[in-house]
C-alpha cells in the first residue's frame, strides 16, 4: 500500500509540472502534398489532367513553396513512352487561372502562396502523350517539395508519387 501511494504522488507531481507522458494523437505533416488524376488510362494523342494538392496543415500561412516532379525510374525505362505537360492551371475560389510554369521545373510559384492556415491549393497540369508514343506501359512521376511557414519554420517532404497512367494501344 506504501508503494502504491508513493507512485500515486510521484505521478501526481509529474503530471502538475507537465513531465509526464501526454496520450495524443501524432501531428499531422505542417504541409501535406497530394495527387490525384482524372483518367487511370488514355490512349496515343490523349491527355491526362494530374492535380496536385498543397495543404497547409499549420497554424501560419505557408509564404514560399518550390517543389519539383520527375518521371518515376520505370517511366524513363520506356523511351518509346513520348509525353509532355501542355498546361497548367490554378483552381482559385473565381475558377482557374494559368500557372507560370509547366514540367519538371520549380512548380511551387504555381500555388499562389500565400496559402493560410488549414486552407489548401491546387494545381493541374495537362499531361499529353504523344499521337506517336509507345503503348502498353505506364507513366508516372515523384515530387519532392520545400514549404518556408510565416513562423520562419519550414518543412519538407518526399517522395510523393503521382497514380500512374497507362497508356493503352488504340
Amino acid at each position: 500500500m506504501r508503494r502504491l501511494g508513493l507512485t500515486t504522488v510521484l505521478g501526481l507531481f509529474l503530471a502538475f509540472f507537465g513531465l509526464a507522458p501526454s496520450a495524443s494523437a501524432a501531428d499531422p505533416a505542417p504541409a501535406g502534398l497530394t495527387f490525384a488524376t482524372d483518367a487511370a488510362t488514355t490512349t496515343p494523342g490523349g491527355t491526362v489532367q494530374l492535380s496536385m494538392t498543397l495543404t497547409n496543415n499549420k497554424t501560419y500561412d505557408v509564404l514560399f513553396v518550390y517543389q519539383t516532379i520527375e518521371p518515376t525510374w520505370l517511366t524513363t525505362q520506356r523511351p518509346d513512352l513520348k509525353y509532355s505537360f501542355t498546361g497548367c492551371t490554378l483552381a482559385t475560389a473565381s475558377g482557374s487561372t494559368p500557372c507560370a510554369g509547366t514540367g519538371p521545373s520549380n512548380l511551387g510559384t504555381n500555388y499562389g502562396a500565400t496559402i493560410p492556415p488549414g486552407q489548401s491549393r491546387t494545381v493541374t497540369l495537362t499531361l499529353q502523350v504523344a499521337a506517336d508514343s509507345g503503348c502498353n506501359g505506364n507513366i508516372g512521376f515523384y515530387s519532392y517539395y520545400y514549404a518556408e511557414f510565416s513562423d520562419t519554420t519550414n518543412t519538407s517532404g518526399g517522395p510523393v508519387f503521382t497514380p500512374e497512367t497507362r497508356v493503352l494501344c488504340a
